[in-house]
């Protein structure tokens, strides 16, 4: 009988060792901005992750430190300043017309292929603001490949860091 149950104990361990489990894990990508040649200040852009009701769920990058111009990317402002987080570490300099920067973003693998997209939303200071420069359908195909802009990005390539 003690025998038989040690064969159970040890054939249930390796059965389940063999089990995939699904944990909640994250992934950094790499974004390369490439902005269009326009003329004026830097550019300041935030990366939003967008739920299945195109609501803010979080911020992913501001590209601009200084706060005294984030309210010029309205849709985002009006989120942000009601649910306030340390954006120090997701953050970096503005870059002008014609420049590219490296981005790197975190996103859960649960909001993958689950609905959630990425806006990628900018402003100039006393020009035009785009709401949607870039947005992306958050798909396994999507998070590495090249998007086109609407406004002040020219184009968004994604690649797994």
């Amino acid at each position: 009988m003690l025998k038989e149950k040690f064969v159970w104990v040890l054939l249930s361990i390796f059965l389940f060792s063999w089990m995939p489990i699904k944990t909640n894990t994250s992934t950094s990508y790499k974004c390369m901005v490439q902005l269009t040649n326009y003329k004026g200040e830097g550019a300041y852009m935030v990366i939003s992750l967008i739920d299945q009701d195109g609501e803010y769920e979080k911020t992913l990058y501001v590209m601009g430190k200084d706060e005294e111009w984030y309210p010029d990317l309205t849709n985002w402002w009006h989120f942000f300043d009601n649910n306030r987080t340390d954006i120090d570490g997701m953050s970096g300099a503005t870059i002008s017309g014609g420049e590219r920067t490296v981005c790197v973003i975190e996103l859960d693998s649960d909001k993958i292929d689950a609905g959630y997209k990425l806006r990628f939303e900018t402003a100039v200071e006393d020009q035009k603001y785009f709401v949607d420069d870039v947005e992306v359908p958050l798909t396994a195909e999507t998070v590495k490949g090249k998007f086109d802009g609407k406004g002040y990005i020219r184009y968004i390539r994604m690649i797994p860091n």
